[in-house]
């Protein structure tokens, strides 16, 4: 059964870095998008970031939120079916849980949660002095 793992979340100080894990489990990874998501207490879940299927047109095609664009960077290694979403310049507004998850179809990028059918646990980050 199709499944995902985030890993790498924890507590660093304002201006730290982080990198998350997503492993991918049960399905052909490469062939989907994967995306990350974060949600903030008292807020909604907001997608910040998402990379392309490695194959067809959206071959390394990728997605950043504004909030994150410059300091956050996804990557895919497909032998390890793993997808990175490192983290640089954290900033306290960075603290929420951080979800991965994979696209409904082959061919989509972008932060939109409808387009995305199986989702990770969380991990949580918090970024505090």
């Amino acid at each position: 059964q199709a499944h995902l793992v985030e890993s790498g979340g924890g507590l660093v100080q304002p201006g730290e870095s982080l990198r998350l894990s997503c492993a991918t489990y049960g399905f052909i990874s490469e062939w989907y998008g994967i995306g990350w998501f974060r949600q903030a207490p008292g807020k909604e879940r907001e997608g910040i970031s998402c990379i392309g299927s490695s194959e067809g047109v959206t071959r390394d095609s990728t997605y950043y939120a504004d909030s994150v664009k410059g300091r956050f960077t996804i990557s895919r290694d497909d032998s390890q079916s793993t997808v990175y979403l490192q983290m640089n310049n954290l900033k306290p507004e960075d603290t929420a849980v951080y979800y991965c998850a994979a696209t409904r179809t082959r061919w989509y990028v972008g932060p939109d949660e409808k387009e995305y059918d199986t989702w990770g646990q969380g991990t949580q980050v918090t970024v505090s002095s």
